[in-house]
Parts: C-alpha cells; sequence; structure tokens
C-alpha cells in the first residue's frame, strides 16, 4: 500500500544552454530538481484554497509562473510516475497499473526514462523518496535513496530524513550539472487515516525535528466542490490538511538547502502532482477534479514572470520534454517521439497561445480494477472514451475503505442524504462517451455527447483523440467496438475491417 500512490511533483531545472559544468553560482541552465507529492492536489492560497496554511507552497508559487490549468495524465500512482519519467503515456511505456505486488506493473524494456538519457549526457541524477516504478534499470539513477533501501515512511514523509538526503546529494562535490527527483510519500492515504500522527511528537507518535504540526477543526476546511459535505469528510479533510502541512514544512526545506548550497540562482523548479487527491470523484478518475494538478515552474531566467499566472494547459506528458529542453538534451534516435511539449514557451511567455489541449490515459490502478479511458481536454471541452463502459466503475481499495466513502455508503443503505453533488448510481455507471463544456457546467454533470448541437464538436474531439492514440501506438485504439488485426481495426461483431478513425 505505501508504494501505491505518487501524488505530487516539484521540478527544479537549471539554467544552462547544455551540461558544461559550471561552479555554483554561475547563472544558468545547471540542474533541475522534480519534487512530487503523493495524491496531493490545490490545498494551497496559491490555488484559491486560503483555508489551508500553506506559507511554502506560496512562497514557491511566488517565484514561480502558476499554470491555472495543470493535468496529469493519469491518474493512478505507478503509472503516473512512469510518464513523468519517461515522457510517454503510460499505455506506450508498459505501466499499465501499479507497480508493486500483487500488482506487479512494470514498464518495457526498451523505454529509455529521463535519468538515464540524462545520465548519458553526463548530467548526475538522484532520486529521494518514493519511486514505485521499474524495472530499476529503466528508471536508474545515481543516487537513490528510495523505499527500495529506506522506510517508506521515514524517505517519503520524515522531512528531516529527507532534508538529510538532499543535503547529502548537493553536497557532493562533483561539478557535473544535476537532476534531481524528491517524490514525497505525503499525504497518501496509510498508517492510520492520512498518517497525520506519524512524528508528530505527541506519545507513542515519535518525533520529526523539522516538522511543527498545523491542526485544524473541521468548520475551518474548505469542502471541494466534487466531495460529500459531511462530518465524516470534513474530519477525513482535516486529517488530509494535517498531512499536507508536512509537506509544505519540507519544501521550505529543500528550497533552503539548494539556497546554502549555492544552486539557487541556477536552478529551474517545476511542481505538480501525480493524480487526483484520495476522494471520491478525483484519485483514479479523470473528471477536472481527478486530472486537475497544481504546477509551477520557477526559472531563474525569468524572474520578471515570478508571481505571474498563466492559461496554458499543462501536463506530467510535458516534464520529460521540458527538462530534455532545459538540458538541450534530444531524445534518442530511433526512439519514439514524445508527443508532450516543453513548457519552457509558456514560462517565457505566460501570454503563449500555443498550449491549448492535454491528453490522458488509464488502464488499471489496482490490476482488478480494469476501467480503460482515453480524454482530451482542451480550453473548453473533455471527452472521455470510456472503453469498458459495460462494467461498474472500480473504487481503489485506499478510497473505498476511506471514512469518506464508507459513509456515502453508510447513507445511502440507511436512505438518508448523501449532501454530494451526484448519486453513486451516476459515479459507477458511465456511458462510453462523456462530452462536457467545462465554461457552461464546470462541475461536468451535463454529458453532451448525444446531443445533437454539439455532433461536430464531439466529431473533431473524437479524431483528435484518436489521432493520438494512433500516433502513441495504444494497444486499446481500436476498443470497444473492434481490434486490431495487421495494423487496422477489425469489427468483432462481423469481421468487418474499417479505418481507425472510424471508431
Amino acid at each position: 500500500m505505501y508504494r501505491a500512490a505518487v501524488a505530487n511533483l516539484v521540478i527544479i531545472l537549471s539554467l544552462v544552454g547544455g551540461v558544461s559544468t559550471k561552479t555554483k553560482n554561475d547563472p544558468g541552465r545547471t540542474n533541475v530538481l522534480v519534487i512530487l507529492g503523493d495524491d496531493a492536489g490545490l490545498q494551497m492560497s496559491a490555488y484559491g484554497n486560503h483555508a489551508i496554511k500553506s506559507p511554502n507552497f506560496d512562497k514557491l508559487a511566488a517565484r514561480s509562473v502558476v499554470f491555472k490549468h495543470g493535468y496529469t495524465s493519469v491518474s493512478s500512482c505507478s503509472p503516473s510516475r512512469s510518464v513523468v519519467l519517461s515522457g510517454l503515456p503510460q499505455h506506450q511505456n508498459g505501466m499499465y497499473g501499479l507497480h508493486q505486488f500483487p500488482n506487479s506493473f512494470s514498464s518495457f524494456d526498451k523505454v529509455k526514462s529521463l535519468p538515464v538519457m540524462l545520465r548519458d549526457k553526463n548530467i548526475r541524477t538522484g532520486i529521494i523518496g518514493k519511486k514505485h516504478v521499474g524495472p530499476d534499470y529503466v528508471y536508474g539513477f545515481d543516487f537513490e535513496e528510495t523505499e527500495e533501501n529506506n522506510n517508506l515512511n521515514q524517505v517519503g514523509r520524515n522531512i528531516t530524513c529527507m532534508k538529510n538526503f538532499v543535503k547529502q546529494f548537493l553536497s557532493n562535490n562533483d561539478t557535473r550539472p544535476f537532476f534531481l527527483y524528491i517524490a514525497f510519500f505525503d499525504p497518501h492515504r496509510g498508517c492510520d487515516g492520512f498518517c497525520e500522527n506519524f512524528g508528530d511528537g505527541r506519545p507513542g507518535n515519535g518525533v520529526i525535528p523539522d516538522w511543527t504540526p498545523t491542526y485544524y477543526t473541521p468548520d475551518e476546511v474548505k469542502v471541494p466542490y466534487f466531495m460529500p459535505d459531511t462530518p465524516a469528510a470534513r474530519q477525513d479533510l482535516v486529517n488530509f490538511y494535517k498531512t499536507l502541512s508536512r509537506m509544505d514544512q519540507g519544501i521550505g526545506l529543500f528550497m533552503n538547502e539548494l539556497e546554502s548550497a549555492g544552486f539557487g540562482d541556477n536552478t529551474l523548479v517545476l511542481y505538480s502532482a501525480d493524480n487526483g487527491i484520495p476522494f471520491p470523484n478525483a484519485k483514479t478518475n479523470l473528471y477536472e477534479s481527478g486530472m486537475m494538478e497544481p504546477f509551477m515552474i520557477s526559472s531563474p531566467l525569468h524572474k520578471e514572470n515570478w508571481g505571474k499566472q498563466t492559461e496554458a494547459l499543462a501536463s506530467t506528458m510535458d516534464i520529460t520534454p521540458t527538462v530534455l529542453n532545459w538540458f538541450n538534451v534530444s531524445v534518442p534516435t530511433n526512439y519514439f517521439k514524445l508527443t508532450g511539449r516543453s513548457l519552457l514557451g509558456a514560462v517565457a511567455d505566460t501570454d503563449s497561445p500555443d498550449y491549448p489541449f492535454v491528453f490522458s490515459s488509464h488502464n488499471f490502478h489496482e490490476v482488478t480494477m480494469y476501467y480503460p479511458m482515453r480524454v482530451i481536454r482542451t480550453t473548453k471541452y473533455r471527452l472521455i472514451h470510456n472503453l469498458n463502459y459495460h462494467a461498474p466503475y472500480a473504487i481503489a481499495t485506499d478510497l473505498f475503505a476511506a471514512p469518506t466513502f464508507q459513509d456515502l455508503l453508510n447513507r445511502s443503505i440507511a436512505g438518508q442524504s448523501l449532501n454530494w453533488f451526484k448519486t453513486l448510481d451516476q459515479y459507477y455507471h458511465r456511458t462510453e462517451w462523456e462530452l462536457f463544456d467545462l465554461q457552461a457546467d464546470p462541475t461536468e454533470l451535463n454529458n453532451l455527447a448525444d446531443n445533437p448541437d454539439y455532433s461536430l464538436i464531439l466529431n473533431q474531439l473524437q479524431t483528435q483523440l484518436m489521432n493520438w492514440q494512433t500516433e502513441t501506438r495504444d494497444p486499446w485504439h481500436c476498443l470497444p467496438a473492434g481490434d486490431s488485426y495487421m495494423g487496422r481495426c477489425v469489427d468483432l461483431r462481423n469481421g468487418e475491417k474499417f479505418n481507425n478513425t472510424s471508431l
């Protein structure tokens, strides 16, 4: 369970145009730092939640370009991490679901991950925290302090322990540029609840020296529109917020270490998340509440844009292209074409019109949760293709057992109001195509897929989505209407061959 989720990401990219060595304080594109949180979302003042105390998130936002529309490429832990570190959608890199036992999904041997591509260009690489992807020879780093050689709570929640590993990595006398990836285990569920008591100094909980816990009451939290507003959900959010305070203070520690080591002026920082928060309609879903992620990039070369927001759409699939672009490293020849885009253009020009859509792809979370989806999200619309729509939507184990969802079930059994924006029947049973106008219907309750007034929009988005699936060699590209045979789609009902775009 501890290896099951990866939620937030921070990338710090250097500012040197190539990979030549520089002294620590030389300006330029020298280094990259990635910080990834686990199941964390928009719970910070920088994204409009003023109920939570997030001073270090907000400090990072103040020195970043803040993407108002950041998205995950897949709302599940290992698949999302695999996309972050490869630039390939999960259906292309092979990490179809969670990596740990008994799911045991792994990326294909032929995948060439970001740390491997950078290492081949003499850039030092390191990972601290939750790895949750494999095999190791595909996702190999020079410096590794993860759950594979540490206790995951210590390396992913104990911010003092993590800080010491950061100091160790940064104090190395190696003068090569570096790529450091820090992956929190917070605020993923585990232990009891969110592990919110781990290290808080109370009897039996141990002490994390650098953490001063922040406490909340149920009346203080902000309930997102996609969650039920119930006492159980509010208490769940109280525990969630406390864990986020630990991560917030950790980010402050890591940024201080970066400055103290002399890398503050030559490192680019990007922060995002792996999937939706661990509540109904979010994690494992590809609605706005499941895809949306915090996304910030701090570039020392673009200080004039610090504190600005951009309407550009950003995806975790864009992280690898951004890092490669920053280091002026090309994708190896005869390798897959990356369909993500470098976000440096949006950092340099916050009004750039060049980022109008993102894609997402999901097959499994746990191995029993087969619910493949393909999604395109534009500035106005979201189109979801539910390939296994005949089946009820599957609920992740940690979400199902959590107080918020159990309360929904108990209320349903008792015939009480759910205080939720949809019914359980709507949540479990979905149509093949879901089309939403996000400007007119931000809560995505009005499916327009069968509305004749939107048939042209539907067809255009279906074609764009299918073209992306074809370009990324999606094994599911013919489903659910058919299967692939000799490079073409075949109707499973009568054997008739048809073009890919006819789906």
